[in-house]
């Protein structure tokens, strides 16, 4: 049986504003009053995990430990069937770059072009299959912990279509539409991404069973 969250307060494993929000906004419905680790000033781990199941527990552990309250985290990503589930764990670092003025950055661009790139070497009819994935992680003080992992498969086109969205969002085409996840509203979005899949079975097994 599942540990159950129940009210007060939850930490929540970012020092992203936004980040903060969004959660805050799905999970405030249910009394929780939720506060960011860069609020608390607590640090920021390395991410040493393989799999975004153990990058989310090593922050969510992280946050709950130095905070002696229960927190959430989540690891989230872009894998591709054909290149072995790569980028993964590694979807953000293919978009770090050094700018020229010394200032380190990231060019959505770039990384997908190297995912691109990476498809088209194998062969011009290559499988585009892939999946967004999301990992929620909650951590209790004590050591205990609860898992929920979102997935929104689809496939990779090219070029790059739409600026409604982010990241690799101009070359993902959810699984039964025609349209990036970049050309969708944002809202619609929302409703069929990796991560509301993922705070879906969070709610249903923390709030709702």
């Amino acid at each position: 049986m599942t540990r159950k969250l129940g009210g007060g307060s939850l930490v929540i494993a970012t020092h992203n504003s936004g980040k903060l929000k969004e959660i805050s906004a799905l999970l405030g419905p249910f009394g929780l009053k939720c506060i960011s680790a860069g609020s608390l000033g607590l640090p920021e781990p390395a991410e040493t995990g393989t799999t975004f199941v153990e990058n989310a527990l090593i922050k969510a552990r992280s946050a709950a430990e130095a905070s002696g309250i229960v927190a959430l985290a989540d690891d989230s990503g872009l894998s591709v069937d054909a290149l072995d589930g790569r980028p993964g764990v590694y979807t953000a670092d293919w978009a770090e770059r050094q700018w020229f003025e010394g200032e380190p950055g990231r060019d959505w661009y770039m990384a997908m072009g190297k995912v691109e790139g990476m498809l088209q070497r194998l062969s011009a009819d290559v499988e585009r299959g892939g999946a967004f994935h999301c990992v929620l992680a909650i951590a209790w003080p004590d050591g205990e912990h609860a898992i929920y992992e979102g997935k929104c498969p689809g496939s990779l086109t090219w070029p790059p279509r739409g600026t409604l969205g982010f990241g690799y969002d101009p070359v993902f085409v959810p699984l039964g539409r025609d349209k990036t996840f970049a050309e969708i509203d944002p809202e619609e979005k929302h409703a069929i991404s990796h991560r509301a899949d993922a705070f879906a079975k969070l709610v249903a097994d923390q709030f709702e069973s």
